[in-house]
């Protein structure tokens, strides 16, 4: 086994050089070169891995995930981590492979691992976690998943399989709620009252009946999409209450101040990004803290200096005016950016829609999203259309009320970004899909600067 181990690690590292060397990201196809090798790699260098956490969910798995990675860098844990989002097998693979030396040998503390909710069964089997976050559920690929029920079903399967393991649950999410039933040990993190004042789109919400009984919730408030004050007057399931909780968030100038319970004290956070989900990725990231040991303030004073993945609000300059780039691959997500853009100052916004394998092939969910929102937006100057389903992004556009005027088709992603690059506003917005934001992000960086904010957030004094 150990030569056939040596073997596997030596082809993926090549795989993974020659990938970097002819422009790719090598976060997959190592993964997938060494379990052709040895289909035992995985299970071979997870096991030298004292402490596995997995993320899993439908949004903010990689933000998640690479937030939890700072803090246990922070403490001075070595830490495995598939920063770039291949998460599935292949990718997770992929990870443990770079981490290793030639001969198999991993001297890592922990492993933080994102992982696609249809891979989760698999994984989780192969690297038996120790702890395990859910993040949120949200219809996504519905030709890959099918609906939400089946995807929460076979993750709550696998975690009643898991020994030993421990949860961290999304309080405000009935969906995730309900997973505290499988019993096993579990934190519960969420938003403590009515944060967000009335919004001015219609979001659309994904769950409106109770799993246990099927009655229709009744909800005090939401915060988004589903995620709120619920409760069943059928059966009595409701919002539990969490051990951390969030109580004050202020966004100002894409930065977002937190007032956090954790248990019975209170803990300053600032995110060096705005919005409003990224709360909830802070709040997991501080309930994983509590199963691994890990001191709120320290993982406060981590989450300060956290610096966006490709895509995850990502910021950029160009000629003086801030870029963003931001991932968009479902109703409830698309929604969340759309509550970014409307904001007063002019701008130009860019949608890249794809839809390859990896995306999903069936784009109908854009007739989900609350598009109609925009139709006042007078300060949007432009939209540009791009990628592989380009016309029909404009044409969910046209019929949203969006003045026809405003449209632009540009299908080549390299022209389209040069032209939102270009327009009169005095801030650029670009929304992309999976497969569209690497592209997107390759042509970005040969205009636009690429903006780091950590270093001068850690300076700022935090709101009493």
């Amino acid at each position: 086994m150990r030569i056939r181990l040596m073997a596997a690690i030596a082809a993926a590292k090549i795989t993974h050089y020659l990938s970097k060397t002819m422009g790719g990201r090598g976060s997959s196809l190592p993964g997938l070169i060494a379990l052709r090798v040895f289909p035992g790699t995985l299970e071979a260098l997870v096991r030298q891995v004292p402490c596995t956490v997995l993320v899993t969910g439908t949004n903010g798995k990689t933000t998640t995930n690479n937030m939890l990675a700072g803090v246990l860098e922070s403490s001075g844990l070595r830490v495995i981590v598939n920063r770039e989002g291949a998460n599935l097998i292949t990718g997770v693979t992929a990870a443990f492979v770079r981490a290793a030396g030639i001969g198999g040998r991993l001297k890592h503390d922990a492993a933080l691992l994102e992982v696609d909710e249809a891979a989760f069964p698999r994984v989780a089997e192969l690297v038996k976690p120790k702890v395990v976050i859910v993040t949120n559920f949200f219809r996504d690929q519905l030709d890959r998943y099918g609906e939400l029920d089946k995807t929460v079903s076979f993750i709550k399967t696998t975690l009643q399989k898991i020994p030993a393991v421990r949860l961290v649950l999304n309080a405000d999410d009935p969906l995730v709620a309900q997973l505290a039933d499988v019993g096993r040990p579990f934190i519960f993190y969420g938003l403590g009252n009515r944060i967000r004042g009335e919004e001015v789109q219609t979001p659309t919400r994904e769950a409106r009946f109770c799993p246990l009984c099927g009655e229709e919730f009744i909800y005090a408030y939401y915060h988004y999409s589903q995620l709120g004050a619920f409760r069943c007057p059928g059966c009595g399931f409701a919002r539990p209450p969490a051990d951390v909780e969030a109580h004050t968030v202020i966004a100002k100038k894409h930065i977002t101040h937190c007032g956090i319970r954790v248990k019975d004290s209170i803990t300053q956070v600032t995110l060096p990004t705005s919005g409003f989900y990224n709360v909830y990725n802070a709040l997991a990231v501080m309930g994983a803290g509590l199963w691994l040991g890990v001191e709120p303030d320290r993982v406060s004073a981590s989450l300060m200096t956290y610096v966006p993945a490709v895509g995850r609000l990502q910021r950029f300059v160009y000629k003086g005016r801030p870029v963003y780039l931001n991932l968009v691959k479902n109703p409830a997500g698309f929604n969340e950016s759309l509550n970014l853009i409307c904001s007063s100052e002019p701008k130009d916004v860019m949608i890249a829609l794809n839809d390859n394998h990896a995306d999903g092939r069936d784009i109908s969910w854009i007739w989900d999203v609350d598009f109609e929102t925009l139709e006042r937006q007078k300060q949007i100057l432009s939209y540009i259309c791009s990628g592989k389903r380009a016309e029909e992004m404009a044409l969910r556009l046209k019929y949203a009320g969006v003045p026809i005027g405003r449209i632009e088709v540009h299908p080549n992603i390299k022209s389209g970004v040069r032209r939102v690059l270009e327009g009169m506003g005095s801030v650029v917005y670009l929304l992309a899909t999976y497969t569209a934001l690497w592209p997107v992000d390759k042509v970005l960086r040969r205009h636009a600067m690429e903006v780091a904010d950590a270093d001068r957030l850690s300076s700022l004094p935090r709101p009493s």
